[in-house]
């Protein structure tokens, strides 16, 4: 499968920024582009690597934590709580930021397009309109699209995959950065600006998540700042529960609910929970709804009337109006059902799709290509179904923003515009709370369809953009097709009121393609008011989950599959009894001594070949009755660490006379420890030793070889560990379980089958 590396390394930079150092291999390398990349989703890349949620408790950190005293515990706890209202408040000013931008700049193209087509609809020639309308959108497409495909391709797609890896435990390079913050911001406008088929609820939740990270860590190292506060949460595992806190904050400011934020970044992301880290969370999605809120509601003018809680409002729906009877849940069920198969089409056509990207769409150039070829087809799609439209509607009493006459008579509008001329959440909001009879039920068919196609090409394009509202979209335009020709079987009768099917049809279409269930009821049940559609939204949700699992899994998770993440979920697969460490494990183990040759510690971390990031520490000097037994762990980053401070002396019985290394070295060198090449070691010092007793974790999380794949897996998963040591009974080190190796295997068609690795 693989060719030569040349052929592979071009190929990576479709869809992952290498880091700096192989960006000087890149020009050596003759510059041949492939048309095809050969991609095969049975593989594992070992590219992404583990985050270190696991503290090491050498005795540098033992003795910090013993020096800290109670009251000093607490400011440690104060600043935890300061720093989630600072991700609260920050990710409401982002969320209106883009809210404002996006309100003004899609308002004046759509003044400018309107004027367009009223003047040019009395004089003919209504062609120039469209190439106008397609023009603008391609253009503006074209400047998102640009900046994520040559300056950040991380920021390209919701980024909720990218989140749900990174608080799974995987490194996904330059996920938190705040590069890939002002990309995605600005790239989010532009795509919504440029008339996508996309909404701008999906990139909050990856922008609260990198807000989290960087001001857990009180520094930027892409501005090259340390603001010397906040040190103390310099490490993977304080940032991870940040990043949890910032996911929430995102959802909450998209969609106003702060519970529903609470329980996404329980059932996406984190894979570690406690009662403080839910409250904390909590308090940060709260406080994000809240400041949203109220800058939204001075922007509008009416200061005290806090009515915009997220960035989509779907409006209230009024109880007395719109309750539900016993006998139509087996017609919601019914809808979860189709909003579970239609979910799982959209997911089958996107996979070929994004495989078919993945081969042979790979230069940042062609991305962009497809990216404007994709805004202008929308364009002229909605054009032409406005145009042949012949479905009016009178304009007094509706609530319209850019009501198109064209062809209607004098006081009507056109009712296909008020889907396609509009940003997709406004299109959602008129279908959930237009009086019955302002859609004709052609008009929403081919809206339907027509939409199903486009939103299904626009997700994984090179945009930053997320799939919730074209998905809401698509369900509100079916669910309401289903209740009025309900209304025409019943005769119209009181019940079968459209707007509580649209609002069922959306949960079932979304619920279809991403499979949330428990967090996406309580957002939909926040997001609208009420609380008594709980059950028949849980029902649809169940349903639709149930259903698209059958066939294909969630939009996300396959995804994250296509990029060959190596992703642990809740369990082991179910039947892998039969597989014990031994088998599991990788071997053999590079081990060093506890005092150890500099130059033989330089030569291990600079061989490409085995580039380990943990290496188990054994008993120096083994005589014949005594084993190497297993003495501790120490990861890479400490190593390099030490060969950067020359933590040496030149012979094994000397005690070291300079300067003790402290933990905040470590921590300043957090989260890009240099590469081993930039640190220089002369001839003489590769002669001198190196004591790891005070650096290594003297009790790293060992299993015995005999254990079985799921009791390793349980492990592994709940500590959230990085490296786990396999010995035998006689403490000796026989094997190394890391993520790639419990990834590795997982259910698949004809029972357990084990993936490939691959250095792409």
């Amino acid at each position: 499968q693989l060719a030569s590396s040349s052929f592979l390394r071009i190929g990576q930079l479709s869809n992952v920024d290498l880091n700096e150092d192989v960006r000087e291999l890149e020009t050596e390398l003759p510059r041949q582009h492939p048309n095809e990349i050969p991609h095969n989703e049975k593989l594992l890349s070992l590219k992404y690597e583990s985050l270190d949620y696991d503290n090491s408790e050498n005795q540098l950190f033992l003795e910090e934590e013993r020096r800290i005293n109670h009251t000093a515990f607490r400011t440690v706890e104060i600043k935890r709580w300061v720093i989630c209202a600072m991700i609260g408040i920050l990710t409401g000013l982002v969320a209106c930021f883009i809210d404002i931008v996006v309100e003004n700049l899609a308002g004046l193209k759509y003044r400018v397009v309107k004027g367009n087509i009223d003047k040019f609809t009395e004089k003919g020639g209504l062609s120039f309109s469209l190439l106008l309308w397609a023009t603008l959108n391609a253009s503006v497409v074209m400047v998102g699209s640009v900046i994520v495909a040559f300056i950040e391709p991380v920021a390209a797609g919701s980024g909720i995959p990218q989140i749900k890896c990174y608080l799974n435990g995987v490194k996904i390079p330059h996920v938190v950065r705040l590069k890939t913050l002002v990309i995605k911001v600005c790239g989010v406008i532009l795509s919504v600006v440029g008339g996508l088929a996309v909404g701008k609820e999906g990139p909050m939740i990856h922008s609260g998540a990198v807000i989290a990270a960087g001001i857990s860590q009180g520094r930027s190292t892409s501005l090259k700042r340390d603001f010397k506060i906040f040190e103390y949460f310099r490490r993977d595992t304080e940032k991870r529960d940040f990043v949890s806190a910032g996911a929430a904050a995102g959802v909450s400011a998209a969609f106003g609910a702060p519970v529903g934020g609470v329980l996404f970044s329980l059932e996406e992301g984190a894979s570690f929970w406690n009662q403080f880290l839910t409250w904390r969370i909590f308090f940060a999605s709260m406080i994000s709804t809240f400041t949203l809120n109220s800058v939204l509601s001075v922007y509008h003018g009416n200061a005290w009337d806090l009515s915009s809680p997220g960035l989509i409002n779907f409006g209230r729906f009024d109880t007395e109006k719109m309750g539900y009877t016993i006998q139509e849940i087996p017609i919601f069920i019914f809808m979860g059902v189709v909003g579970g198969i239609l979910g799982a089409l959209f997911n089958a056509l996107n996979y070929w799709l994004t495989m078919f990207r993945i081969r042979y769409i790979h230069r940042p150039c062609l991305q962009v290509l497809e990216a404007m070829l994709v805004a202008a087809v929308t364009a002229t799609v909605g054009f032409v179904m406005i145009y042949c439209s012949r479905d009016c509607q009178p304009i007094q009493g509706s609530t319209v923003a850019y009501p198109l006459q064209l062809f209607c008579a004098d006081g009507e509008y056109n009712s296909m515009a008020t889907a396609f001329f509009n940003t997709p959440e406004k299109s959602v909001v008129s279908l959930f709370h237009d009086p019955p009879g302002s859609y004709n039920p052609m008009t929403l068919g081919m809206f339907t369809l027509m939409y199903f196609f486009l939103a299904c090409w626009t997700y994984g394009l090179t945009v930053s953009a997320g799939v919730f509202i074209p998905s809401l979209l698509i369900g509100a335009a079916w669910g309401r097709l289903f209740g009025i020709s309900l209304s025409y079987l019943t005769k119209g009768s009181i019940w079968a009121d459209p707007g509580k099917y649209a609002l069922m049809g959306a949960a079932a279409q979304l619920g279809g393609i991403v499979r949330m269930t428990l967090s996406l009821t309580v957002i939909m049940m926040e997001a609208t008011g009420n609380v008594t559609y709980g059950f028949p939204i849980m029902l649809v949700l169940m349903t639709a989950k149930i259903v698209g699992d059958y066939f294909v899994e969630g939009l996300y998770d396959m995804h994250i599959q296509l990029q060959s993440v190596p992703f642990l979920h809740w369990e082991a697969p179910v039947t892998s009894h039969s597989l014990t460490a031994r088998e599991v494990m990788s071997t053999p183990v590079t081990c060093l001594r506890r005092i150890e040759r500099v130059g033989t510690v330089v030569d291990i971390l600079s061989d490409t070949s085995s580039n380990h990031n943990g290496f188990p520490v054994v008993e120096s000097n083994p005589d014949a009755t005594q084993v190497a037994g297993l003495r501790g762990l120490i990861l890479r980053s400490q190593l390099i660490v030490l060969l950067k401070h020359k933590v040496f002396v030149e012979r094994a019985n000397l005690s070291l006379v300079q300067r003790r290394l402290k933990l905040k070295d470590f921590r300043d060198a957090y989260p890009r420890f240099p590469p081993i090449q930039s640190i220089h070691v002369s001839q003489d010092e590769r002669e001198c030793m190196i004591d790891l007793s005070e650096f290594m974790n003297p009790s790293p999380y060992t299993v015995p070889q005999e254990a079985s794949l799921p009791r390793v897996f349980k492990l592994f998963r709940a500590l959230g560990l990085r490296h786990l040591v396999v010995v035998d009974n006689r403490n000796e080190v026989v094997g190394m379980v890391t993520r790639k190796d419990l990834a590795r295997y997982r259910l698949g068609k004809e029972g357990l089958e084990e993936l490939s690795l691959a250095q792409t």
